[in-house]
């Protein structure tokens, strides 16, 4: 078949259509300019460009959803080195009543959707679609509050309410921002969705509600929408089941497997490389690996990617291994 572009290609797996080769892309944080939107997006197409990647997964520092209201942060700002909180921004159940709806514009937010104006602007056209990363309200709301957010869904669920929704509202506004500079989506991150960390129950309430609502408004007027289960002893099939079109988790560590996952979703799998070993592997090994992939998901409906964040000191022939193997598979 003729070639595809990189949209095509991956508007086709999201849609289990035939693709000239299978789509492929990783990501890996960027301390060293991830305060700067400029030199962000300028870093992050470069290395796009250099791998071949077929789209962008945008990568601003963890915790900017929560700096905002009230994370203190220590920043080193080198590549070895990502940001730190240094002092949790609730301190008793009282403080989440102070959290308001924020405009996109403002503080952390505001660098992120100037980071996504700069895709835009230093893209100039070319045909790399591009998604933004939001997390979840609660993993929003336990950046914030660290560990005793897990002690706060029982002992002041009035109050987490209260702030939740606030989250909800600011991420709502930071989505329709970042549509006007031109993602093709999103890419949700939901950290707390754990049977390690709560019950079921306790997601249903303080969790999912809020999560659907971020998700309806992410795919209004996007194509390219991600869910990204992160952790063990996940609620998959709690989050499965959100608006979107893909979905990516451990899968290499974490079940289900790509196998076991294509005959419990009709989604686009994203995933089949083990982000845990990946900088230590051969490039023999890597390419195995993702046949292996492959093998599992199937060529329709399938990305490469990997399962989580992969480190960025990565031996480069190992990322130049994952780009190739695909081209034989």
């Amino acid at each position: 078949m003729e070639k595809m572009t990189k949209r095509e290609r991956v508007e086709a797996a999201l849609n289990f259509q035939e693709v000239d080769r299978l789509p492929i892309s990783i990501w890996y944080h960027l301390p060293h300019v991830d305060q700067d939107p400029i030199n962000l997006a300028e870093e992050t197409i470069a290395l796009t460009k250099k791998y071949d990647y077929d789209f962008i997964k945008m990568m601003p520092f963890g915790n900017y959803g929560a700096q905002d209201y009230g994370l203190s942060i220590k920043f080193h700002c080198t590549p070895d080195k990502p940001a730190k909180e240094r002092k949790f921004g609730i301190e008793q159940p009282s403080d989440w009543t102070k959290l308001e709806p924020l405009p996109a514009y403002y503080g952390s937010y505001g660098k992120q959707v100037q980071f996504a104006q700069q895709m835009q602007k230093q893209l100039n056209g070319e045909d790399i679609p591009y998604i933004q990363t939001i997390f979840s309200p609660l993993s929003i709301a336990k950046k914030l509050a660290g560990p005793r957010i897990y002690t706060d869904v029982k002992e002041c669920p009035k109050e987490l309410h209260q702030a939740l929704e606030a989250i909800t509202e600011t991420t709502i506004n930071f989505i329709k921002a970042n549509v006007e500079a031109g993602v093709a989506g999103f890419f949700f991150a939901s950290q707390c969705a754990s049977y390690s960390l709560m019950r079921g129950e306790e997601y249903d309430e303080f969790g999912i509600q809020y999560d659907r609502r971020v998700m309806e408004a992410a795919c209004m007027d996007t194509y390219f929408n991600m869910v990204h289960i992160h952790g063990e002893n996940t609620m998959w099939d709690k989050l499965e089941k959100l608006p979107c079109n893909c979905l990516n988790w451990h899968d290499r560590w974490i079940g289900p497997t790509l196998a076991e996952a294509r005959k419990m979703t009709k989604k686009c799998l994203c995933g089949g490389i083990n982000e845990k070993i990946f900088m230590h592997e051969t490039v023999d090994t890597i390419r195995s690996h993702i046949v292996e992939a492959v093998e599992m998901a199937g060529k329709r409906g399938y990305m490469v990617t990997p399962g989580c964040v992969a480190k960025l000191d990565t031996p480069q022939i190992n990322f130049y291994a994952a780009r190739t193997a695909i081209e034989n598979v």
